[in-house]
C-alpha cells in the first residue's frame, strides 16, 4: 500500500476507580487520518482540518509518535499525515491517544505489519508523553485494542483486554471548554491515605471481576473514585449536579473523563443511557454553557481501516 484511511476512536480513561490503568473505547466519535508514503525520509504533517494542531514535527503527537516508530523501525521512505480532527484537544476523551495511536497504526500497515497493536503502544505513547508530560497508556490501549484495557504496568507494557458486559452504553457530555491534561495532573497530590488506597484497590479489584461476570450491580458499586475526582471535581463546571443526575437517572457510574473536562457514564441499555444524557446537559443549559453529547457502545474494534 501507498496510502491509507484510518479512523482512530475516541476513549474514556480512569473509568473513576483505575486512575492511569484502566480505559475503555468509544464508538461513533473520532479522528479520520490519511497516511502516504513519500519519497523524502522522515515524518510531515499534511493538511489538518477540525481544529488547530501544530505542523512542526516535533510539536504534534502524530509525527512524535511516529518517530518513535520508525527509530525501531527504520525506513527509506518517508510519511505525510493528513488528519480530519474530529476529538478536540483538551476535551478529555483522549483526543491526543486518537492522533498518536492512529498515526502509528496507519504508518505499520503501509509497512507490512511487522508489529502487533499491543505493541504499537510503545510507540504511541510518545506521543502522549509530548501532550500530557506523563507517559501513560490509558487511553492509548483502548484505542488499539478495543473494549475494556487494563494496564497492569507501563514500564513493561504489560496490558491485558478485559471483557465487556453486553448490554453497557456509555453517556459522555463535553462541556466545550479547554482542560489540558498536563495542567489538570499538575493539581494531583504524589501521597494518598493508605486507608484511601485501600479503598481504591478494593474498587478495582470488584470492577475487573464485573467486567468478567457481567455483574452490572457489582460494577455500580465499584464506580467509586476516592483519591482523582476529589481533586479535579472543582475544575469542571457543576460536575457534582451533572454526575448526580446522571445517577438520578438510572446510570451505574459517573464520573470524570480522563482528565476532564468531560463527565462519563455507564449505563444499562440504550434507553436508560439516554435519559443520562438528557439530564446531565440540564445543567448546562441553565448555564448557557455550550457542550456536545455522546451516546456510544464499547467500541470492541479500537481504530478501523476505511
Amino acid at each position: 500500500m501507498e496510502e491509507i484511511k484510518i479512523f482512530a476512536p475516541a476513549s474514556v480513561a480512569n473509568v473513576s476507580c483505575g486512575f492511569d490503568v484502566l480505559g475503555f473505547c468509544l464508538d461513533p466519535v473520532g479522528d479520520v487520518m490519511h497516511v502516504s508514503k513519500t519519497k523524502t525520509p522522515g515524518v510531515q504533517i499534511g493538511t489538518v482540518t477540525g481544529q488547530e494542531l501544530p505542523k512542526d514535527p516535533l510539536k504534534n503527537v502524530a509525527s512524535v509518535a511516529v518517530s518513535a516508530f520508525l527509530e525501531a523501525h527504520p525506513s527509506k521512505e518517508g510519511f505525510r499525515i493528513d488528519i480530519d480532527k474530529r476529538i478536540k484537544p483538551g476535551s478529555g476523551i483522549g483526543s491526543s491517544a486518537a492522533s498518536a495511536a492512529g498515526a502509528v497504526f496507519a504508518v505499520n500497515e503501509l509497512l507490512g505489519a511487522p508489529y502487533t497493536r499491543a505493541e504499537l503502544v510503545q510507540f504511541a505513547m510518545a506521543g502522549e508523553a509530548l501532550a500530557s508530560g506523563a507517559a501513560h497508556a490509558d487511553n492509548l490501549a483502548p484505542v488499539l485494542l478495543g473494549g475494556f484495557t487494563l494496564v497492569r504496568c507501563n514500564a513493561t507494557l504489560d496490558i491485558i483486554k478485559l471483557p465487556t458486559p453486553p448490554d453497557l452504553v456509555a453517556t459522555v457530555i463535553h462541556p466545550k471548554i479547554e482542560l489540558k491534561t498536563i495542567h489538570s495532573r499538575a493539581i494531583l497530590k504524589s501521597d494518598i491515605p493508605l486507608q484511601k488506597g485501600v479503598a481504591q484497590w478494593g474498587n478495582l479489584g470488584a470492577f475487573i471481576s464485573a467486567l468478567y461476570t457481567e455483574n452490572y450491580e457489582l460494577l455500580s458499586r465499584s464506580m467509586q473514585d476516592e483519591v482523582i475526582e476529589p481533586l479535579r471535581a472543582m475544575l469542571i463546571p457543576k460536575f457534582n449536579e451533572v454526575k448526580q443526575a446522571a445517577l438520578d437517572s438510572g446510570a451505574l457510574g459517573s464520573g470524570i473523563s480522563g482528565s476532564g473536562p468531560s463527565i462519563f457514564a455507564l449505563s444499562r441499555g440504550r434507553e436508560t443511557a439516554k435519559k443520562v444524557g438528557d439530564a446531565m446537559k440540564t445543567f448546562y443549559d441553565q448555564i448557557g454553557l455550550d457542550y456536545d453529547v455522546h451516546l456510544s457502545p464499547i467500541n470492541q474494534q479500537g481504530i478501523k481501516i476505511l
